[in-house]
């Protein structure tokens, strides 16, 4: 009967054990689990961070990309408001030459004041970056002057350099913007 008191003894043992065992086991299953959820709980705090975030980021772009727009359309509308207010004295005096003219009977004055507006406007032009590009007796350059057409020439020392204008050309800033039209010598 030992024996038995004994077995019996073992067995409530092991099962206290076991009993034991499955309770650590729930209780671990139950941190896990929390630890799992919360986990979870901070990753959807940190997507949904990161998509306000985005968002955000987003209309911050569109509103510059809207304010660039329209302040590129408010330079090209406006742009050559300082050249338009630079041109308005030479315009006045255009004016008051024209006017002049009627009752005008020096001829000489006349063209005097017309010279004087051509210099106003050429020192103004000048001002902005305008430049003539220099042409007569020059070698030919393509990148500055567009050849109309050829002469003959007797003199050798002409022959392939610029002897006429056709219109003048001008750079600005060092940008051609209007090309020489040139006769060469041939």
């Amino acid at each position: 009967m030992k024996n038995k008191n004994n077995k019996n003894k073992a067995n409530q043992i092991n099962t206290n054990d076991n009993i034991d065992n499955k309770d650590m086991k729930v209780e671990n299953s139950a941190e896990i689990t929390n630890e799992i959820l919360s986990e979870e709980l901070s990753f959807e705090e940190k997507l949904a961070e990161a998509n306000d975030k985005y968002i955000r980021l987003s209309a911050e772009f569109d509103n510059y990309r809207k304010r660039t727009a329209r302040e590129k359309l408010e330079i090209l509308r406006n742009g050559g408001e300082e050249i338009i207010k630079g041109l308005l004295p030479v315009l006045d005096d255009f004016d008051r030459c024209i006017a002049f003219l009627d009752v005008a009977t020096d001829i000489d004055a006349i063209k005097e004041g017309i010279l004087l507006i051509q210099n106003k406007l050429s020192g103004f032009l000048k001002s902005q970056g305008l430049t003539e590009i220099e042409t007569i007796d020059q070698e030919l350059d393509t990148n500055i002057h567009d050849a109309v057409t050829k002469f003959p020439v007797s003199d050798e020392s002409k022959k392939g350099k610029i002897i006429d204008i056709a219109q003048k050309g001008y750079r600005l800033n060092d940008k051609v913007i209007r090309f020489a039209k040139v006769i060469v010598g041939e």
